[in-house]
């Protein structure tokens, strides 16, 4: 999406990032890399994030014990993220 924002406000006479702040999420190095300017975007491990969601799949699924209201333990997760900082903001 942010390579498309990008070119509409380039169309409309904005200039990234002198009139407007571009962020996107989810890293795609060649993509915002390639973007005119480079945008600056959210890093999210993706593959780590796999690992986690599949052993959670596999603890929800095992015998671990339930909480007073159904959930198990550990049934909210914040994975980390990281700001990459490049041209558009």
């Amino acid at each position: 999406m942010a390579p498309g924002a990008l070119r509409v406000l380039r169309e409309r006479g904005r200039r990234v990032p002198d009139d407007v702040a571009v962020v996107g999420f989810r890293d795609l190095t060649p993509i915002a890399e390639a973007a005119d300017p480079a945008h600056t975007t959210v890093h999210q491990d993706i593959e780590g994030m796999g690992r986690l969601m599949a052993r959670l799949l596999f603890d929800r699924t095992s015998d671990a014990p339930l909480l007073a209201d159904g959930g198990r333990t550990g049934s909210s997760v914040v994975t980390p993220t990281r700001l990459v900082m490049r041209k558009s903001a």
